[in-house]
């Protein structure tokens, strides 16, 4: 009988979610993959399996699937009645934030979801979406071990003097600091790059996870030393909706001269900003990029620049560059972002190949380039269906 790990990634108005085969040894595979969306409004479910054909596509009505936790309830009868003779043994969740407590997954108890609450104010737009999904699936099958895995945790391992800001150290104590997301990102990047890139793999990496959101984070043998985002997910680069690094004298601005209220600002930093506010057109790179709009090219070049500007910092941080990896939507998909980022990274040994970077590499740098580049697909389920696997002892 087949052990399976069912993993949730939920979202203010999605739930998206993998289930995971496990075998009495070696890798898991993937064996679903799905997502629900529009839950509030229109919800649709889209399933696929292993292969990418097609399970199922469903339309519901909001009246009967108005949440999280009737989503979950329909999407476990489907994984049900395709897996019969199977057991589901666990559920790994991605959540945002662990908070200065945690810097390794752990098993959801009582405790932990009363700690985890604590940290909603330093993520209210992800963790109560994140900790939604664990109390529905406690309503749905209550016995379920589940494990939490952090988007922080990955960062613990910077020096401390790395998570201050210039504040009174009271706010510190406070949990007002540096923590750095997209950390499960960047360990299955750490664990994947030995066997691509094992020259590199033990040296002075940056990854580039670009997508809608987006961060850089500055490895040194395999471990996190700094990241470009920091007490929020709004730091660091330009990315879809929200602006990346800007001076915080900005939100007195609209404090004190526009008069706006903190949730209109909420609105427009995470909503409202970024490639969207910048172009006038969207979000979407790859609309971007085929438009002739001035600003479409405005809202590339100024993600291009920080990128560039951000990288210049990791490398110090790092006291040298020995390989720059592009990951997620963006990093994997447009070779013309990393033609221009590497561009502007030759001062640092970068030597683009042009047709291994068409091709999506791994290795997109020539043979001669003093700093290598590659480009490795992250898989963020994966590795909380590892986690999940080790504190289960599956």
């Amino acid at each position: 009988m087949e052990n399976l790990i069912l993993v949730l990634n939920a979202g203010s108005s999605s739930l998206k979610f993998s289930l995971f085969a496990v075998p009495a040894a070696g890798e898991m595979r993937a064996v679903a993959v799905g997502q629900v969306e529009g839950l509030g409004t229109a919800p649709r479910l889209k399933v696929k399996d292993g292969a990418g054909e097609r399970i199922a596509d469903e339309q519901w009505d909001k009246s009967e699937v108005s949440g999280h936790a009737q989503a979950l309830q329909r999407i476990a009868g489907l994984l049900r009645s395709r897996f019969q003779g199977s057991v589901l043994a666990g559920v790994g969740h991605r959540v945002v934030h662990g908070g200065p407590d945690y810097a390794a997954p752990l098993l959801v108890t009582p405790e932990a979801m009363r700690r985890l609450e604590d940290f909603i104010p330093l993520a209210p737009l992800h963790q109560p979406h994140n900790l939604a999904a664990i109390r529905a699936v406690q309503e749905v099958q209550p016995e379920l071990p589940q494990v939490a895995c952090f988007d922080t945790a990955f960062h613990q391992t910077q020096e401390r003097v790395a998570q201050f800001y210039g504040l009174p150290y009271e706010y510190f104590e406070q949990g007002v600091r540096r923590y750095g997301f997209h950390g499960l990102s960047y360990e299955y990047i750490a664990a994947a790059l030995p066997g691509i890139a094992p020259a590199v793999a033990g040296g002075r990496v940056v990854v580039a996870h670009l997508g809608s959101g987006a961060s850089m984070c500055a490895m040194h043998a395999g471990r996190s030393v700094g990241s470009s985002m920091g007490f929020t997910a709004l730091d660091g680069l330009l990315m879809g909706t929200r602006p990346g690094n800007m001076d915080p004298g900005i939100v007195l601005y609209l404090l004190q001269q526009e008069g706006m209220s903190a949730k209109q600002i909420e609105d427009l930093l995470y909503k409202r900003s970024g490639l969207l506010g910048l172009s006038g057109i969207g979000n979407d790179m790859r609309v971007l990029l085929a438009s002739e709009e001035p600003r479409a090219r405005l809202a590339i070049d100024h993600f291009v620049y920080r990128i560039s500007r951000e990288l210049g910092a990791l490398a110090a941080v790092l006291g040298g560059l020995d390989a720059l990896v592009f990951t997620a939507g963006i990093g994997e998909n447009s070779a013309r972002i990393r033609q221009l980022v590497c561009e502007k990274a030759r001062w640092l040994g970068i030597k683009i190949d042009e047709a291994a970077n068409e091709l999506a590499g791994p290795r997109i740098s020539s043979a001669g380039s003093g700093t290598s580049a590659w480009v490795v697909p992250t898989n963020e389920e994966l590795m909380i269906a590892r986690h999940t696997r080790k504190l289960l002892a599956l």
